[in-house]
């Protein structure tokens, strides 16, 4: 199971911090991933990271802002995000890989499991 939590509404210019975390898993196996969609719109890429944490990836829509990380003894993944833009309000959803090797993962297709979403809303 994947439990996301830590949005909310924020000012532009603003931070947040998302967090995801993984029960039921060996958390060393999981490739993990952050997607969001915005209100009629479809699930787009945000960041990944793989099961050893060193190889990442971000889209390239907030590279430079958002900062993916994971933590073995909290079972929990997060994403840092900073300089926050009214376009980046969405749902973001966590999503987890089992059973890959030491890669990052950027499509929706790569993932078997996903959290329920939780909403960051970016007010100009």
């Amino acid at each position: 199971q994947l439990q996301a939590c830590g949005g909310g509404l924020v000012q532009a210019g603003g931070s947040l911090r998302l967090s995801c975390r993984a029960s039921g898993f060996t958390f060393s196996d999981l490739a993990l991933g952050w997607f969001r969609q915005a209100r009629g719109k479809e699930r787009l890429f945000v960041a990944a990271i793989s099961r050893s944490g060193r190889a990442i990836s971000y889209a390239e829509s907030v590279k430079g802002r958002f900062t993916i990380s994971r933590d073995k003894a909290e079972n929990t993944m997060y994403l840092q995000m900073n300089s926050l833009q009214p376009e980046d309000t969405a749902v973001y959803f966590c999503a987890a890989r089992t059973g890959s090797w030491d890669a990052k993962f950027t499509t929706q297709g790569d993932y078997n499991y996903w959290g329920q979403g939780t909403q960051v809303t970016v007010s100009s």
